[in-house]
């Protein structure tokens, strides 16, 4: 009798996809108490999540029931964060704020939920607070532009928010001189961390 050798498949719960024979998938708690596959190419994002790897001691914060959040695909990927991020200003001020303030503190909360505000975290150790600026775009799609600039390097993401992708890389650059003069009207500032705060009364 030939004994049929069968294998359980396994899928990354990040990526959604199906791992290979032989490939080695990790293992983490997304709430302290259950434990699911992710491959090695999705582990930094599982890490950025505050999931914790098996093996490693689960703090009683992590035991606590988490609310859930349905994440799609590409906010996985491209680095929508889990976690709730700070607001940029409280609701006492928001409220007095008009409409285009809103608009600015709006499109600096969708790009401070996201992980693209670790790139220019990661950048601004070693370059320094950058300039920055909120831009709206003439149309009616209410599209803004956001610009991170030092003298030798600069960046741009462009926020929609009513797009499935609300935030996105447009242009990066190395001469803040190529910059187009209607974003440098530094109107932000930024964070230690990458966030971005726009320059409004607070009063």
């Amino acid at each position: 009798m030939r004994v049929i050798k069968t294998t359980a498949t396994r899928t990354c719960v990040i990526c959604e996809r199906t791992l290979l024979q032989g490939e080695h998938a990790m293992r983490y708690s997304p709430d302290g108490n259950t434990f699911v596959d992710v491959c090695p190419l999705c582990s930094e994002i599982a890490v950025d999540h505050g999931w914790v790897r098996e093996g490693v001691a689960v703090s009683p914060m992590l035991q606590q029931p988490a609310r859930k959040r349905q994440r799609s695909l590409w906010q996985s990927l491209l680095g929508a964060r889990a976690e709730e991020p700070e607001p940029v200003v409280s609701e006492p001020i928001l409220r007095r704020l008009g409409d285009e303030e809103i608009a600015l503190v709006e499109a600096a909360e969708l790009f401070n939920a996201t992980q693209f505000r670790r790139t220019i975290a990661g950048v601004s150790k070693a370059l320094g607070e950058p300039l920055a600026s909120i831009t709206p775009l003439s149309g009616v799609n209410s599209e803004m532009v956001l610009t991170f600039a030092w003298d030798i390097s600069w960046y741009q993401y462009r926020v929609s928010p009513e797009s499935s992708q609300p935030v996105r890389v447009a242009e990066r650059g190395q001469d803040i001189a190529d910059l187009d003069a209607s974003f440098q009207n530094w109107n932000a500032t930024v964070t230690d961390d990458g966030r971005m705060i726009p320059s409004i009364d607070r009063i």
